[in-house]
């Protein structure tokens, strides 16, 4: 595996192309990408049946550390898991529920327990060509790794995490150690545990080389991994995450 360590002026270099506008500066200690929210790619069509809204360029700012560090603590609920080096948000998650009482079949309504995966619901939350849709804000992001992507960049780093550790994608030489559960659920939508719901998964240590965040140790340095299948980007961080990440987006 390539070295993670890249310099800033490459990567600016790489991905300022298209309509793409973005740069990648340090500030103390800290790492700042900003950019204005538009892809190096072209985009689905928004509106459309499963998103209401519509893409806006935007200008866009996220900060993290740059010299991270595991804190032997895991920190989750983030709004998004990173930024790409192209200075799209890493947005995994959704905040919709299986809700029988709505026209769409889900809401906000937290109630069932079963939150709706991005990838799992792609069609239901209209996801585009490049696993990704737009926000009520018209934020473009992405809930997996699409291939205008890793295309786009040199090498396996594609961006930084919530803590400013790198995010690689390595393809099957990472590989989840999330799985399916077996049998069916226990309530309401019912059916086979197949992955249109985040509560459909579970960590299984060993199944996979990647820990419960998606990450892995590489050449003595804690590196997380996009990867192919659930939970496509890292969902938890070993380190410090930057208070841009917390909360509402």
């Amino acid at each position: 595996m390539k070295s993670w360590t890249l310099v800033i002026a490459a990567l600016c270099a790489s991905a300022a192309f298209a309509d793409n506008q973005v740069s990648i500066t340090l500030s103390g200690d800290q790492r700042c990408v900003t950019s204005n929210a538009t892809p190096t790619h072209s985009i689905g069509r928004f509106p459309n049946s499963g998103n209401p809204n519509r893409f806006r360029a935007q200008d866009q700012t996220v900060c993290f550390d740059a010299t991270p560090e595991q804190t032997g603590t895991v920190t989750g609920k983030t709004h998004s898991s990173g930024v790409s080096l192209t200075g799209i948000l890493f947005r995994p998650g959704t905040a919709d529920f299986y809700d029988p009482t709505s026209p769409r079949g889900f809401s906000r309504d937290p109630s069932s327990g079963w939150r709706l995966e991005g990838m799992g619901a792609a069609d239901q939350l209209g996801m585009d060509q490049n696993h990704a849709h737009v926000d009520h804000r018209g934020l473009y992001h992405y809930h997996a790794v699409p291939d205008t992507l890793t295309d786009a960049l040199d090498g396996t780093m594609i961006g930084y995490a919530a803590d400013g550790f790198p995010i690689h994608f390595a393809g099957t030489q990472a590989v989840s150690s999330w799985q399916l559960k077996p049998g069916q659920r226990s309530t309401a939508p019912h059916g086979n545990h197949d992955g249109t719901f985040v509560e459909d998964w579970q960590h299984v240590p060993g199944s996979g080389n990647l820990d419960n965040c998606n990450g892995a140790m590489i050449d003595g340095q804690y590196v997380y991994f996009a990867t192919d299948s659930y939970p496509f980007f890292p969902r938890c961080f070993k380190g410090t995450v930057s208070r841009g990440f917390l909360g509402r987006p």
